[in-house]
């Protein structure tokens, strides 16, 4: 009787063991509410540690074999070759578009499913099926501002294409034919530490991709709410003076002495007494916001110079679009050849063809237009049910749309969004976390991204155009997000357009919030595409973008918006592009990589002018010295760099943060510099939570000790702690943020407002330089790798080529015979059964 119970007792203990170690401890009834939350994540141990199957199989060796591997897969049509060049990056040779796609989709699926997966899921609001709970707001946010129902949209439009249907087909086939080949083995490293697994991919994972990239593009950081909210305390005519339509320093894309080619529909014309309105609305709105506007430091430089300023006579082009940095990369590079096509670039992991890049006869780059393509309009609910909202002088029935979110543990949640002819009420009983859009209760989102749109055909026509009438054509099917497309071609032609599907509106319409109750605050339909503000081979010989202001009001009859980036980078690639003759490749690069602060060069004179005669000692001589004799370059070692962006921050906080406090805006950067250098007796310089009535001197020395004080207190005295690259802190992040994945920092230099625009996690995430002529050499380098494993030594395997600056020469081939064996790291032959 006692071996038996032993017996019982001793399998019972077994299988508790075997659970436990194949389940996470946080999911082990008996042991859940014992585990720390530092350990709930953690993977089920057993699984983790199984040496066939668990981490270790993920251990890849340091250099690949050069043999020829063979593979058969169902739904090819023809044979396909595959060459992985010494840094990985596949050259696809197929004999028609649907191989091409297919072979894309397979080779990206192999070096970065995990990312696919995850960012795609993280696009559909569905995180909290692998972590849980904690990604909940995350996934409420995506549901709620119709991030599904817009790649829904999407979806339509591409499936209704012939060319987007084969496309988008093709490419998941390749994806699903890497999936249906992996063993739990060979999962991705992610897979085992968040313990789930992949599922089967689909053309919706494309469009959810390419969505979640608008937003980051077209919404995140939309201003309406706390621009509003600030009219409502200030009114109309403070906040025009303070949030200007016009920049102080005004350089646009659009050079001011390009003439119009179109003639100019009508302008839609104000409702009548619309600032009452509009200040009467704003008085209406709840502070739904307890933190400053996030800052949401993204942008990018694009330049072509033509043939006249080049060493070689034919057009250089010179992109770095600035995104997160993060490992995977964002990029995946890649050369798809098949006939009528032969183009080299960086695919975003999850979507067909060459977002950037070149062929035999063009090449391309984009940087973000920051036009206005996303307005809010106040719903009047007719009560707390929020089905019927005022339209019109009537009662009008939303359309309710139920959204299911599944939790790690099996339950879900439902998430109930009404849609009104404006688009979804995000925020209706629940408040939303600000996750890059500030949404007050019952208003409603009107976004050009809700609507049907086929950018996959864009990027598939620019892959095999020819000459600069391809080009125009290809960017008409691109609506959003609105972007700043560079071009040059082999004939000598330069160009630039401000590219997307821009609203016709009045000027300043969607700058504040909008009545929903009246259909007279519609957008009155879109521009034509001819009329996108556009240059074709300027007089000055260069087209530049570095999402400064897009046109002058002086010259361009539409409103595209007001929200823009300062003008430092776009003023000193135009000083370096206008000096240049006989420009080569290098020129090029060295301009991606300048440090030079053109606001520290205009403004520190005047802000230093403020601090003499306060008999500054110690450290804060020490500081005014270093910044006196500072040559304005925020190089990695600088200190001085250091001190002047600590130094700005805090006197611009010191004069805004008592008038705009929380949840307004600060006023633009430029109206800030425009404070220090002419309007030096402005009353915002006093600070009205103080008795005293403070101007600019007292701020100027107040905000400067106060900078001293805190980067003391952070470093000790002023030494190479305080140099810049160590206080910058730039790191790349693993894109779940697994500890151990990432990297940094980095010794680098540069800032959000240089050329070369690193930053503390932003930055150039892709540098590319092509030289266009009868053979086109191009340059490129990515902070990352092609392989998302961990594992792989081809993980992280460029990021120090990127960050001191140097490109690597990118092998453009016409045939697979043409490769060199020195760069070839293995070929994989792919046929059908």
């Amino acid at each position: 009787m006692f071996r038996w119970i032993f017996t019982l007792i001793l399998n019972f203990l077994t299988f508790a063991l075997v659970y436990s170690l194949h389940h996470r401890l946080s999911e082990v009834p008996l042991l859940k509410k014992h585990i720390p939350q530092e350990l709930q994540t953690l993977p089920p141990i057993g699984k983790f540690f199984d040496p066939f199957k668990g981490f270790w199989a993920n251990a890849e060796p340091p250099v690949a074999s050069k043999k020829v591997q063979q593979l058969s897969l169902p739904g090819l049509h023809d044979e396909v070759s595959i060459l992985f060049d010494d840094r990985l990056v596949p050259h696809i040779f197929a004999k028609n578009d649907h191989d091409l796609y297919y072979a894309q989709g397979y080779v990206t699926a192999m070096h970065r499913l995990w990312q696919m997966d995850f960012q795609t899921r993280a696009a559909a609001g569905r995180l909290s099926e692998i972590v849980g709970e904690r990604a909940l707001d995350f996934d409420r946010f995506q549901r709620r501002i119709g991030m599904v129902y817009a790649a829904e949209k999407a979806l339509e439009a591409h499936m209704a294409d012939s060319v987007c249907r084969m496309v988008m087909e093709a490419y998941t086939e390749g994806v699903n034919a890497y999936i249906a080949q992996i063993d739990e083995g060979s999962l991705p490293l992610e897979y085992k530490i968040l313990d789930y697994k992949p599922e089967a991919w689909s053309p919706l994972k494309t469009a959810l991709l390419l969505k979640y990239m608008a937003f980051d593009l077209s919404a995140n950081g939309s201003s309406d709410y706390s621009l509003s909210y600030a009219l409502a305390q200030y009114g109309k005519a403070t906040i025009d003076s303070v949030f200007s339509n016009r920049p102080y320093r005004e350089v646009p894309v659009i050079p001011e002495d390009t003439p119009l080619d179109f003639k100019p529909l009508p302008v839609p014309k104000q409702p009548k007494d619309i600032d009452s309105v509009l200040s009467g609305m704003a008085q209406l709105l709840v502070k739904t916001g307890t933190t400053q506007e996030k800052n949401y430091p993204k942008g990018s430089n694009n330049w072509a110079i033509s043939g006249k300023k080049s060493v070689t006579g034919r057009p250089l082009l010179a992109n770095d679009p600035h995104l997160q940095l993060r490992l995977p990369s964002i990029w995946y590079e890649v050369q798809l050849h098949a006939p009528g096509c032969n183009v080299y670039g960086v695919s975003l992991p999850g979507a067909p063809g060459v977002v950037i890049g070149f062929n035999e006869r063009i090449a391309w780059g984009v940087t973000n237009s920051y036009a206005d393509v996303l307005d809010l309009y106040r719903i009047e609910f007719k009560d707390k049910t929020y089905k019927e909202y005022r339209f019109n002088g009537q009662w009008k029935a939303v359309e309710m749309r139920k959204e299911v979110i599944q939790l790690r543990n099996g339950e879900s949640v439902v998430e109930e969004v009404p849609y009104t002819v404006w688009g979804p009420v995000a925020v209706t009983k629940r408040p939303l976390p600000n996750l890059g859009l500030q949404l007050p209760p019952a208003h409603a989102i009107k976004w050009v991204a809700h609507e049907p749109s086929v950018e996959l055909k864009t990027f598939y026509l620019l892959n095999r155009a020819t000459n600069y009438d391809d080009f125009v054509k290809a960017l008409e099917y691109f609506a959003c997000p609105s972007q700043n497309f560079v071009y040059a071609d082999s004939e000598n032609n330069i160009a630039l357009w401000v590219n997307g599907r821009h609203p016709l509106r009045w000027k300043e319409q969607g700058k504040f919030i909008l009545p929903g109750t009246d259909s007279s605050y519609a957008w009155q339909g879109y521009l034509p595409h001819a009329h996108n503000p556009h240059v074709l081979n300027p007089k000055r010989g260069f087209v530049s973008s570095a999402n400064q202001h897009s046109v002058s009001e002086k010259q361009y009859p539409y409103y595209l918006g007001w929200d823009y980036v300062s003008a430092d980078r776009g003023l000193r690639i135009n000083e370096v592009l206008s000096g240049l003759r006989r420009a080569s490749f290098e020129d090029m690069r060295s301009l991606q990589n300048d440090e030079l602060n053109v606001l520290a060069r205009e403004v520190l004179p005047f802000l230093l002018a403020r601090l003499r005669g306060s008999k500054l000692k110690g450290n804060y001589q020490k500081a005014f010295e270093l910044l006196e004799n500072w040559n304005f370059e925020n190089n990695a070692q600088s200190i001085a760099a250091t001190i002047f962006e600590e130094w700005w921050d805090n006197f611009t906080r010191s004069i805004w943060y008592d008038d705009f406090p929380a949840p307004m805006r600060y006023p633009e950067l430029e109206m800030t510099l425009r404070l220090a250098v002419i309007d030096t007796t402005a009353r915002w310089f006093d600070d009205r939570q103080t008795i005293e009535v403070e101007d600019y001197r007292a701020i100027a020395i107040r905000s400067f000790q106060q900078t001293i004080d805190q980067l003391q207190n952070k470093y000790g005295n002023i030494g190479e702690d305080w140099q810049w690259w160590k206080h910058k802190n730039t790191h790349i992040d693993h894109l779940a943020k697994i500890p151990g994945f990432g990297t940094g920092p980095l010794e680098i230099g540069g800032g959000s407002r240089m050329v070369n625009a690193t930053g503390s996690t932003h930055g150039p995430s892709w540098r590319m330089v092509v030289q266009l002529g009868e053979v086109v050499q191009a340059w490129g380098i990515y902070p990352g790798g092609q392989s998302g494993n961990p594992g792989s030594p081809f993980y992280d395997n460029m990021i120090e080529t990127w960050r001191v600056g140097s490109l690597a020469t990118l092998l453009f081939l016409s045939r697979p015979e043409e490769i060199a064996e020195n760069r070839l790291l293995y070929q994989l032959k792919l046929s059908k059964p």
